[in-house]
């Protein structure tokens, strides 16, 4: 399949305006909160799917995460879940929401994901021990990514969601496809098409057309993960992400001081500018460090987890080709273990002051 020419405008008459976006930012105030996964889930199946749905660890871990000040938390969700029970998806996630709201947390929903194992399966929950992120699952995984005819079948899904949803202020973003082009080289590399990123395209294109379509009151994102994002530079699948977001989104979990650079070449866009994930202690991407520079640029944040549980994201990346032996002596990700006690009293402390200085606004 040949590289695709496209627009980086797919929709300019309904793409939020800047003064749109801004008007929402300004509404929403400041927002800081992290990715999440129940400790008892091992991917997005079985946070969701009915026998494994679990509200009352949610409903105690999300405390958790009230009490450090977090009033936003980014939750992948699954085609498969539809597929298989879209009306039990939906009423899930209304319990999940009403959770939320009781702890005054919104929610960024996210549709796709093309990280870590390609090949969904409904009921899939196996996982290795020590392994960073070992059940994950893509959506909607490769054999309908790389198969361009099976793109709309997704159609159902995004409209169905969105739109069952789309007047919702307790929702505060669709995050339409998380990391698009990764092709997860260290673990199932070997699995992936090249041409990954044009085949994402086709689907985000599509993707952003059917959100628009519903016309949703939040805001549509999809952000931007590697490589440069300026115009002379950025790849096809980052600029059409950058001109059709409503809100500006990345990831980055680099050193301070690239944390700042990315966020300085995104300001060109005028809009408010959202980094939903970052936070990997072993390359000095701490709260501690790059909290300071998200309040000088008025930049929201999600550090990648809450609980060490299931997912095993106090693993570093490396833990698929390195063999830990035990807890790894410097947590990855992650903030708290499964009875609420921190792994470092200094950096909850440390969210906790955040929190009680004004600085974070609330919702």
């Amino acid at each position: 399949m040949k590289s695709k020419k496209v627009s980086t405008t797919l929709t300019p008459d309904l793409r939020w305006s800047e003064e749109k976006a801004n008007k929402w930012y300004g509404e929403r105030g400041w927002l800081l909160g992290c990715n999440y996964a129940p400790s008892t889930a091992v991917n997005q199946l079985e946070m969701w799917e009915a026998d494994s749905f679990d509200p009352a660890t949610i409903d105690r871990e999300l405390s958790w995460a009230a009490s450090l000040g977090f009033n936003t938390i980014r939750v992948f969700l699954h085609h498969l879940l539809w597929e298989h029970d879209p009306q039990g998806l939906k009423e899930r996630m209304e319990i999940f929401l009403q959770i939320a709201d009781g702890h005054r947390i919104g929610v960024m929903f996210v549709l796709f994901d093309s990280v870590w194992n390609p090949f969904p399966e409904p009921g899939k929950r196996e996982y290795k021990i020590g392994v960073h992120n070992s059940g994950w699952l893509q959506s909607p995984g490769i054999e309908i990514l790389k198969n361009v005819e099976r793109h709309d079948e997704m159609e159902g899904y995004v409209k169905g969601v969105i739109g069952h949803f789309a007047n919702d202020s307790r929702i505060h973003v669709w995050d339409l496809f998380n990391e698009p082009c990764n092709t997860n080289g260290s673990s199932y590399g070997a699995h992936e098409p090249k041409n990954k990123a044009d085949l994402s395209l086709l689907l985000l294109e599509k993707t952003f057309r059917w959100a628009r379509e519903v016309n949703p009151s939040q805001p549509l994102t999809s952000g931007v993960w590697i490589g440069e994002w300026t115009e002379e530079e950025a790849k096809a699948l980052d600029l059409f992400m950058l001109h059709n977001s409503d809100v500006i989104t990345f990831h980055n979990y680099e050193s301070p001081q690239e944390m700042e650079r990315r966020i300085t070449k995104l300001k060109r866009f005028n809009r408010p500018i959202l980094c939903t994930e970052y936070m990997a202690r072993g390359f000095n991407n701490t709260f501690e460090s790059i909290l300071p520079i998200f309040t000088k640029h008025n930049v929201s944040g999600y550090n990648w987890g809450l609980v060490a549980g299931k997912t095993q994201t106090s693993y570093p990346w490396d833990s698929w080709s390195v063999t830990y032996d035990g807890e790894p002596s410097l947590w990855f990700h992650d903030i708290f273990r499964v009875d609420g006690t921190p792994y470092r009293e200094d950096e909850v402390r440390y969210l906790i002051e955040l929190k009680n200085s004004g600085t974070r606004q609330s919702i």
